[in-house]
């Protein structure tokens, strides 16, 4: 099956050379010897990535690997001035992160619909020779050239938007839990890595509010420095507003899997921890009342004081809903 969703593309991209300016000198059957009367050349095109709400993936520039923008028109007699060369603008997803791919440097990251920036600027057209003219150089036969374009490789890359982000080991349930509040339909099957990436439910709430979550593919411990997915899977968590870890019941220790979790994400990016988080124990319809009293007690004490975590089974329903008002509230409390 051929995978649609496409989070990184290296395309090679050349804005519009500008147009010459024109050397003209005027002439007409009453004069010989006219001045300058050459026009600048027009403004070549430059290369514009623009945002776009409809669209969720890069797959549109997968196998575009070359763009680029029109020239300038050189400029013409009686100081007209050459047209200006078309830009080549890119529709992008929102969250789209521009890269040089020689330094790595971040240029700019698209967030809001219809948002438009220069990822390569056309280049200027050219003086034509009435600039040049002075009193003391009447006859100035000569103008500038256009500046050439600018070109190189870029790197775009997708960081999803979400407003809860779905983070777990792989296996954790992450993706039932997805298919059950919303109308996603992420592969589910009982191997690590199903989920090879990101996955956007929305999710129906009361009095038809809603909100979006993302499956972020299973993380490991290694996955800051690469191992595993890696690093194009954790950068888009840091597009979500709030964090939802995901921890089996069955899980050994829970404590220290959130613990190896969180030290991953601290790894990729310092700044993931001030987000909202709650952990969410999945698969506890295993559990009965006095297990998942016993468990409860015990996390208490162990879990920091600020995060807080509930008992959840996308298999059963148990606490889905109240888990999907808790998650509201945090996303909503300074509202």
């Amino acid at each position: 099956m051929q995978e649609n969703f496409v989070d990184y593309v290296k395309i090679h991209c050349k804005s519009g050379k500008g147009g010459a300016g024109s050397p003209h000198l005027h002439r007409d059957r009453l004069t010989s010897k006219g001045g300058p009367d050459g026009g600048d050349g027009g403004e070549g095109g430059s290369v514009i990535l623009r945002g776009n709400k409809q669209r969720w993936t890069l797959l549109h520039l997968k196998y575009r690997k070359h763009v680029k923008a029109k020239a300038g028109a050189n400029g013409g007699q009686n100081q007209r001035t050459g047209a200006n060369g078309d830009h080549e603008i890119l529709d992008v997803p929102l969250g789209t992160v521009a890269k040089d791919a020689e330094t790595g440097k971040v240029l700019f990251e698209i967030t809001e619909d219809g948002e438009e920036k220069i990822l390569r600027k056309g280049g200027r057209g050219g003086l034509g020779n009435v600039h040049f003219k002075s009193a003391t150089f009447q006859t100035p036969r000569f103008a500038q050239p256009g500046e050439a374009g600018d070109e190189g490789w870029n790197i775009l890359e997708l960081k999803v938007l979400a407003d809860v982000g779905l983070v777990g080991f792989p296996n954790a349930g992450k993706s039932t839990l997805l298919s059950v509040v919303s109308a996603a339909k992420p592969e589910i099957a009982d191997y690590p890595f199903t989920t090879l990436t990101p996955k956007l439910g929305i999710v129906e709430y009361r009095d038809y509010r809603s909100f979006v979550m993302a499956d972020i593919p299973g993380i490991i411990e290694g996955a800051s420095e690469g191992k595993g997915l890696g690093h194009r899977f954790l950068r888009h968590i840091e597009r979500n507003s709030m964090l939802l870890f995901m921890i089996p019941a069955d899980t050994d220790d829970i404590r220290k899997e959130y613990d190896i979790l969180l030290s991953e994400l601290q790894k990729f990016n310092d700044e993931l921890l001030d987000k909202d988080q709650l952990i969410a124990i999945s698969k506890s319809d295993m559990l009965d009342e006095e297990l998942e009293a016993e468990m409860s007690a015990q996390l208490k004490e162990e879990l920091p004081t600020n995060v807080d975590f509930m008992f959840i089974s996308s298999v059963s329903g148990k606490n889905i809903q109240r888990l999907k008002d808790r998650l509201w509230e945090m996303m909503n409390k300074d509202a």
